[in-house]
């Protein structure tokens, strides 16, 4: 009963990240039957599009992200700092937080991969989380200082 536990500890340089899922071309993205429905659109869009509109449909999708302390979407807010979308479809969006503590650190990113792999055409998503350089009120766009009393 008394017998001492040994922990033993094993120091590693890195660690080499879990695959990510893909979707691949033999997937068949299935379409959500509201929007054909809303739009009155009757047959599926044969083209992908180009890699500006992409990005363009991916920057619209965050822009409906807001953030819950403040009334202003997370782009426009300046939390956005790069979104890089691959021939492959593949998208890569830098963002930050206002700070370290806030209370969405663990889901707002969450919520942008899951908003960008909603965008037709994007293959896969990535959200790199970053501190530096820090977020602070210059990064906001004229509208958010607008909205927010600050111009």
């Amino acid at each position: 009963m008394n017998e001492e536990r040994k922990i033993e500890a094993e120091e590693v340089e890195a660690v080499t990240p879990p695959p990510r899922a893909r979707v691949t071309e033999t997937f068949e993205r299935k379409r959500d039957y509201l929007t054909g429905f809303l739009s009155g659109e009757t047959k599926p869009v044969d083209e992908p599009p180009a890699n500006e509109d992409l990005k363009s449909n991916v920057i619209d999708a965050l822009k409906s992200i807001y953030d819950p302390e403040i009334p202003v979407d997370i782009y426009e807010l300046g939390l956005i700092y790069d979104v890089v979308i691959s021939e492959d479809g593949d998208a890569l969006v830098t963002m930050t937080l206002t700070t370290p503590h806030c209370p969405v650190a663990e889901s707002l990113p969450n919520e942008v991969e899951l908003r960008v792999l909603s965008v037709p055409g994007i293959r896969d998503a990535e959200v790199k989380l970053v501190w530096d350089p820090p977020w602070d009120p210059s990064k906001m766009s004229d509208e958010a200082r607008l909205e927010l009393g600050m111009l």
